[in-house]
C-alpha cells in the first residue's frame, strides 16, 4: 500500500477463500449433485445480502473442490458477514431459484482468517443441521502481481479404459500453511488418449503457489469417468520453480501399484511443453501510462420515442429534471470524462430527419457542426443534445451498424494503446439492422473499442441481449467475434431505487465490463503500458519446446 503523508487509509490485506464440500446429500435420482457454490456479503453499514461469487459448477460430485476462488479484501476494523449456498444445479439458468439448494451457512471474514482451514456444517434454511460440510481455507495474497502461462502435455500414461485407451486431466494443488492442499487448476479432459496435450493456460502467481516459488504443488493425473468416479492415474510433486526448469519432465507415480507391483517404474510422463512466467498490469497501469480513453455518444431519434413536445415522450424536456436520456447520459460520461484529458466528446445522432432538407440521417453530429463535432464535457453532451431535439424530426429506422462503423473507422487508425474507444449507444427500440449490427460489432472486435448500449423506455431488448455476448461469442456466417466488446444495460432496472443512488448503480453497471474488455485487447495485441515499460520489471523466465 502506497504511503501518502497526510492521507487516512484504513488496512486491508487481500484474501483468497478456497471453497470445497463434503458429504453432500443428493438431489437427483440417477446420479450425484452437481453442485456449485454462492457468495453473499453484507456491506458496511447495511442489513442485507448481496451476492459477490459463484464458483462453476462440478458435475456428479458429493465432495467437490471448486477452482474458482473468492478473492475479497479483509479490513480489521469492520465485522465482514458471509453467507455461503450450496445448490444443486439443474441447468444453465442464473436464476438460483431454478436449482435444487442443499444448504447454507454463515460466518464472518475474520472467523475464517483467524482459523485458516474451516469445516463448517450446513444447515437448511430453517437452520436444522444437515450431515454435509462447507471447507473453507483463508489464505492471504502476497503482492506479487505476475502471472504463469502453462502448457503440459501427458507421454506414455495408463491405459485405464476397457474398451479404449484413457480419457486424462490434470488437477494442481498447492500446500496451504495448514498443512493441507487446495485445488488451483484443473484442465480440460482429452479423450481417448495416452498422450495428451493439454490447453495452455494463464493463472496468477499469487493464486498459483501464493507467490512463492517453492511451495509445494501436487500435481494429480486422472482418467475421466462420466459418473464423477475419476481413475487416478498417478501424481507427482514439484515446486513452480521446478516447472521452470528446462524440458521439466515428471514421472507419474500412481502409490497403489507401487506397493503392489516389485518391478513398477511409473505410470507415464508429465512435461512441461511451455511455461512463462510474465508481469501484469491493470487497467490503471495503463490510464497512468498515458493511455486516454474517448467516448462518443450516439443518441435514438426514432420517432418510436414519441413526440417531444408530448411528455409522455422518452425525449420531452423538461427545465425542473431530466429526461431519461440525459440521466443515462449524466450517469456514465461525468465518470468517463475522468480519464478524458481534453474532455471532448462527439455525439452522435441516428434515426431523424435532419436540417436543411430533412433527409433521414443514420449518422449526423448532434451539434449540427461536422467540422467541430465535439462537445466540452459532459455538460456540453447535455446541451447539444436539448438543443438538437428541436432541430430534427424524430423518424426510423433503427439502425446501429452506421454509428458503430463510424467509430471503428477511427480506432482503426490507434491501435497501439494510446487510446480506447467507448461508444455510448442510447436507444429505444428494437434493432432493424440486427445483421449488419452484428457484422459490423464482429469487425471491431480486434479494435480498441468497447460498445455500451442502455436501452430507454419499456421496449422488448431480447435482440440488445443477444449481441452481449456473455453467454457465448458472437458470429456469423462462421466467422467469430475476437472478444466480447458489448455491454447491454436496461434503464428501467434502476428506477425503482433511490434516486439519490439510482445513476451510481447504473455507471457501475454500465461500465462494469469496460476494464476487462480494455485489458483483454492490451493482452491479446501484447501492448505493455507506457511508464510501466520504462521501469525495471520482474525478469521473465520462459521455457518452449520446439518439437
Amino acid at each position: 500500500m502506497a504511503f501518502t503523508p497526510g492521507s487516512a487509509v484504513s488496512p486491508s490485506a487481500d484474501i483468497e477463500l478456497s471453497l470445497a464440500c463434503r458429504g453432500l446429500s443428493g438431489t437427483d435420482v440417477l446420479s450425484k449433485s452437481d453442485p456449485m457454490c454462492v457468495t453473499y456479503v453484507q456491506p458496511f453499514g447495511q442489513n442485507k445480502w448481496i451476492e459477490f461469487h459463484r464458483t462453476e459448477t462440478v458435475k456428479n460430485n458429493q465432495d467437490p473442490d471448486f477452482v474458482s476462488k473468492v478473492l475479497i479484501s479483509y479490513r480489521f476494523e469492520e465485522k465482514q458477514p458471509l453467507l455461503f449456498e450450496i445448490y444443486d444445479t439443474d441447468s444453465k439458468d442464473k436464476d438460483l431459484t431454478a436449482h435444487d439448494f442443499l444448504g447454507t451457512v454463515t460466518i464472518t471474514l475474520g472467523q475464517l482468517v483467524a482459523n485458516k482451514r474451516n469445516k463448517l456444517q450446513l444447515t437448511d434454511r430453517d437452520g436444522n443441521l444437515k450431515s454435509s460440510y462447507l471447507v473453507i481455507t483463508a489464505e492471504e495474497l502476497g503482492m506479487d502481481r505476475d502471472e504463469v502461462i502453462l502448457e503440459m502435455s501427458g507421454f506414455k500414461l495408463d491405459k485405464k479404459d476397457f474398451f479404449g485407451k484413457s480419457d486424462p486431466f490434470l488437477e494442481i494443488y498447492k500446500l496451504t500453511d495448514t498443512g493441507n492442499y487446495t485445488l488451483v487448476y484443473k484442465t480440460d479432459v482429452i479423450k481417448d488418449t495416452l498422450n495428451p496435450r493439454w490447453k495452455k493456460f494463464n493463472i496468477p502467481v499469487r493464486s498459483f503457489c501464493n507467490g512463492d516459488y517453492e511451495r509445494d504443488l501436487k500435481i494429480t493425473c486422472f482418467d475421466w469417468n462420466s459418473s464423477g468416479d475419476h481413475s487416478l492415474i498417478g501424481e507427482f510433486h514439484t515446486t513452480l520453480k521446478g516447472l521452470s526448469n528446462p524440458n521439466a519432465t515428471f514421472k507419474c507415480i500412481n502409490g497403489k501399484k507401487k506397493e503392489k507391483k516389485k518391478d513398477y517404474k511409473d505410470s507415464g510422463e508429465i512435461r512441461v511443453e511451455y511455461i512463462k512466467i510474465q508481469s501484469t498490469y491493470t487497467f490503471l497501469d495503463y490510464v497512468q501510462g498515458g493511455t486516454e480513453i474517448f467516448c462518443t455518444v450516439a443518441i435514438d431519434f426514432t420517432a418510436s420515442n414519441g413526440n417531444p413536445s408530448n411528455p409522455s415522450s422518452l425525449h420531452f424536456i423538461n427545465n425542473a429534471s431530466m429526461n431519461s436520456y440525459e440521466q443515462a447520459i449524466w450517469s456514465v460520461v461525468s465518470i468517463i470524462e475522468d480519464y478524458d484529458s481534453d474532455k471532448q466528446f462527439p455525439v452522435l445522432g441516428f434515426g431523424a430527419k435532419i436540417p436543411p432538407n430533412g433527409q433521414v440521417s443514420h449518422e449526423f453530429f448532434v451539434n449540427m457542426n461536422p467540422q467541430n463535432p465535439h462537445c466540452f464535457g459532459v455538460r456540453g453532451v447535455l446541451d447539444a443534445y436539448r438543443h438538437c431535439i428541436n432541430q430534427v424530426q424524430l423518424y426510423g429506422p433503427t439502425n446501429f451498424a452506421p454509428v458503430i462503423n463510424h467509430v471503428a473507422k477511427i480506432a482503426q487508425n490507434d491501435r497501439g494503446g494510446s487510446g480506447y474507444f467507448i461508444l455510448l449507444i442510447l436507444t429505444d427500440g428494437v434493432i432493424t439492422d440486427m445483421p449488419e449490427t452484428i457484422q459490423a460489432i464482429i469487425a471491431a472486435s480486434s479494435l480498441p473499442i468497447s460498445i455500451i448500449i442502455v436501452g430507454i423506455g419499456n421496449a422488448e431488448f431480447d435482440a440488445m441481449e443477444e449481441l452481449d455476448a456473455d453467454k457465448g461469442g458472437l458470429k456469423m456466417n462462421g466467422v467469430k467475434a475476437a472478444r466480447d466488446i458489448v455491454q447491454f444495460v436496461a434503464f428501467n432496472n434502476y428506477h425503482n431505487l433511490d434516486p439519490s443512488v439510482a445513476n451510481l448503480h447504473l455507471a457501475k453497471d454500465v461500465l462494469a465490463e469496460v476494464p476487462k474488455q480494455f485489458m483483454d485487447y492490451m493482452k491479446i495485441n501484447g501492448i505493455v503500458p507506457k511508464r510501466r515499460a520504462s521501469q525495471t520489471t520482474t525478469p521473465e523466465i520462459e521455457n518452449l519446446k520446439i518439437q
